[in-house]
């Protein structure tokens, strides 16, 4: 029984160190693109590196967009998958609060995005922007803010960020396709196929995935699709339960291998060449005064808070789930909050949704939206931590509840009271 709960914490410790070299790598960006240095990362960004065949003569920043967070969502693929098959999401009572909450956090976002910013030209792909949580952010303000909040809270964030993930996903599929080519896209199944055919055969050898994941991903680039895609392919196609005899099931055994590089190197680099945005005053004040930037910041503040939960708030109400054990409303509602930190994938949508100078201001209010419901959550999960350390201190103070006339002994205190 505590296997799931170890990989969990090696996990969060992972995300929370990639957490802060994001966080890091963001602050770089900010300021060398608007230092006197401002030329040379934009020259770095846009420097053009690979062959034109197949498409492959990029720029740095594409490379990133394109090559490096195929990583990272590989590692979420790998990640979804265990989840499905043996872990949180594998039960449906465990299951559907968060994947409930996770719709209402998609829909309502989307819903709040196209409101506010309906008639302006580029919302019509723009809404797709505030759907997205980030995984690294979200866990890393998580991890360093509320130690004392039952294990419950961490699993219920992990299992939505999961499912939040596997939406924007489908919203990248479907959105952002640029074209099709049918003999591309014939080519990235046949090597998904022999990819899940290898996994069945319990083949494990580096020599064959290595240059199949790569077959896989430049098929996928060349169809027209977004490579990412072709990492969560992989990842769902990864197998997850370990034979006997077999220490790791090769799921975890990529997870190891891979998580830190994609939580310190991919995700990271990716931001060093997207959050590289203007802001000086005109800029801040387009992002508060432009319908478009606002409908992203109403969608990530407003709208992923009202999303996440309203839908527990009525999945519960009609008894389709049922609150985390030991958490309460409060702890929801904060963790809601975090919600709100689009970050990464954020990023990524508003680089493919819209063209160079909307983008910046999307990019702008991503930044900015991340920042607040960062803060904001980090003082609401401070507090919340404090909360179950008084109760945990009171139930553990000595002192024998007292059991009531009707012989049942009292609960343990509810946290929405305190």
């Amino acid at each position: 029984m505590t296997r799931p709960f170890s990989e969990f914490a090696r996990y969060l410790r992972t995300e929370t160190t990639g957490g802060l070299i994001l966080l890091g790598a963001t602050a770089v960006a900010l300021l060398w693109a608007n230092s006197p240095l401002r030329d040379s990362y934009h020259a770095l960004r846009d420097f053009r590196l690979g062959p034109e065949f197949l498409h492959l003569n990029l720029t740095l920043g594409d490379w990133a967009k394109d090559g490096l967070l195929a990583l990272f969502f590989f590692v979420a693929g790998l990640e979804l998958k265990r989840e499905l098959v043996i872990g949180e999401l594998s039960r449906f009572k465990q299951a559907i609060l968060p994947v409930v909450a996770a719709i209402g956090g998609m829909v309502v976002p989307a819903l709040v995005a196209l409101a506010v910013g309906w008639g302006t030209p580029g919302i019509e792909r723009a809404w797709a922007i505030p759907v997205a949580t980030d995984i690294a952010f979200a866990l890393g303000v998580l991890a360093l803010t509320a130690s004392n909040l039952p294990s419950s809270a961490r699993v219920f964030l992990l299992s939505l960020a999961v499912v939040d993930d596997l939406g924007a996903i489908i919203v990248i599929a479907v959105l952002f396709t640029t074209g099709f080519d049918l003999v591309a896209v014939a080519v990235a199944v046949a090597a998904l196929a022999l990819y899940a055919f290898l996994q069945h055969r319990r083949v494990r050898t580096p020599w064959l995935y290595v240059p199949l994941a790569l077959i896989t991903w430049v098929a996928v680039h060349s169809a027209g699709i977004h490579a990412t895609i072709a990492g969560v392919a992989l990842g769902l196609l990864t197998r997850v339960r370990a034979d006997e005899g077999e220490a790791e099931a090769p799921a975890l055994r990529l997870e190891h291998r891979l998580q830190p590089w994609s939580a310190a190197v991919a995700v990271p680099v990716f931001a060093l060449f997207a959050a590289g945005i203007s802001v000086n005053a005109d800029a801040l004040g387009a992002v508060f005064t432009t319908a478009l930037p606002l409908a992203v910041l109403a969608g990530l503040l407003g709208g992923k808070v009202v999303g996440i939960l309203g839908a527990s708030l009525l999945a519960v109400k009609f008894r389709l789930a049922e609150k985390p054990r030991g958490m309460g409303w409060r702890d929801l509602a904060a963790l809601s909050v975090l919600g709100g930190v689009g970050f990464t994938v954020s990023l990524l949508i508003a680089e493919l949704a819209l063209p160079d100078g909307q983008s910046e201001l999307a990019k702008a209010a991503v930044l900015i939206a991340s920042a607040v419901a960062s803060l904001l959550a980090a003082a609401l999960l401070l507090r919340r931590s404090k909360v179950h350390a008084q109760m945990s201190d009171t139930v553990s103070s000595g002192a024998e509840p007292q059991t009531p006339a009707g012989g049942e002994p009292p609960g343990p205190p509810n946290p929405d009271t305190r």
